[in-house]
């Protein structure tokens, strides 16, 4: 057997000579770790994680009792078998330490055969659980990586669709009298794809979605009309509505991170765009919520009269790895995009939620803090 596949036991006992052997008895077959009392016996049990631990209970200052009751208090090692060896035959003490959380029992003197077999039946039963966590853990793996596939097929799709669009129109005879337009829609479309590129490594980096907030002065009446220029492309292309609602009563200047609100909008509004048919009508709103001496609160909402979704799938459309089901056509995934657009808002002070029908349409509403100027 390869030695860098072998199980690991660690023995603890105070007595050198049960060490040595039961080294002796084992060592053929195993990686064997010793420890001749609790305190060392806990720092090698964290350090080498052995499969088993083979521990003795009658030991001064820390018994097989205290050690066993720290071992399954720690989690990092509150999953290893501990199998007793030990000189008690009370029935009572073999009850404690089952009763604390022991695999199996030994009791001394010991035959060397039934300590093997001891072993072996709680190593084997190690293996085959490995074995199937491996096994679920590569077809969960498998199946997130699709998902997430997915989800990224829907992202990229939007800011790409609009450069290719554009950059079609600027080819077409009279393109160039346009040039400016077409082009300013580019570059927002690129900045959009380069955003989300920077999204994808944040969450390689981290493990997980954190994003750091930058702080910028900007019009949110020209931020919103960027976003607009990023997906009117696809709106006309469908022959779909968009009407605006913005609350005059909103400060023309504020600080906050522009980038990050921008893309929250953008993706509520590309998926509004997605999961309306062609001719449907899709509203953007934006209010006024509160406001003081330094700061506002606007509560910003996209509604549409798309095919909505079920309290059951609204349930996982903000998890990293949710989806609306598990079908491949175009209506499958709401994209990567939500479970970012919780985190940044939530980041940003706010909270977001959706309301939705089946065949009726869906309305996601956000709130956002920013500073005023």
């Amino acid at each position: 057997m390869n030695k860098e596949k072998r199980n690991s036991v660690l023995v603890v006992d105070d007595e050198k000579a049960n060490i040595m052997v039961l080294t002796n008895i084992l060592s053929p077959e195993y990686i064997v770790y010793a420890a001749g009392n609790g305190t060392d016996a806990i720092k090698a049990a964290e350090k080498f994680l052995p499969d088993v631990i083979l521990l003795d209970i009658i030991m001064p200052e820390m018994d097989g009792y205290t050690i066993i009751t720290a071992l399954k208090n720690s989690a990092i090692t509150q999953n290893i078998p501990v199998v007793f060896f030990t000189g008690l035959s009370n029935v009572a003490d073999e009850e404690k330490g089952l009763a604390l959380g022991a695999a199996d029992y030994i009791t001394k003197p010991f035959s060397p055969a039934i300590v093997k077999l001891r072993l072996r039946n709680q190593i084997k039963i190690i293996n085959q659980m490995r074995e199937i966590l491996g096994k679920e853990l590569a077809e969960k793996i498998s199946h997130d990586r699709i998902e997430f596939l997915m989800r990224m097929n829907h992202e990229m799709l939007t800011p790409m669709n609009t450069i290719i669009g554009m950059t079609k129109m600027l080819k077409m005879p009279g393109g160039l009298a346009k040039t400016k337009e077409y082009l300013d829609s580019i570059e927002t479309a690129s900045s959009s794809l380069m955003g989300l590129i920077n999204n994808l490594l944040n969450i390689s980096e981290n493990n997980g979605i954190m994003f750091p907030l930058d702080s910028t002065v900007f019009s949110f009446n020209t931020m919103y009309q960027n976003i607009i220029k990023l997906i009117s492309f696809i709106i006309t292309e469908k022959q779909q509505t968009l009407v605006s609602n913005i609350d005059k009563s909103i400060p023309e200047q504020l600080l906050g991170d522009e980038k990050r609100l921008s893309q929250v909008i953008a993706n509520l509004l590309s998926n509004a765009v997605k999961f309306t048919p062609e001719e449907g009508k899709i509203i953007f709103s934006a209010h006024l919520l509160e406001e003081d001496d330094d700061s506002i609160t606007m509560q910003i909402e996209v509604s549409d009269n798309g095919l909505g979704m079920t309290k059951d799938q609204q349930s996982h459309i903000f998890n990293i790895f949710g989806q609306i089901d598990g079908s491949s056509n175009v209506y499958s995934g709401v994209g990567l995009g939500l479970p970012i657009s919780k985190r940044i808002i939530e980041t940003m002070g706010g909270r977001i939620w959706v309301e939705s029908e089946p065949d009726k349409g869906s309305k996601f509403t956000f709130t956002c803090k920013l500073k005023k100027i």
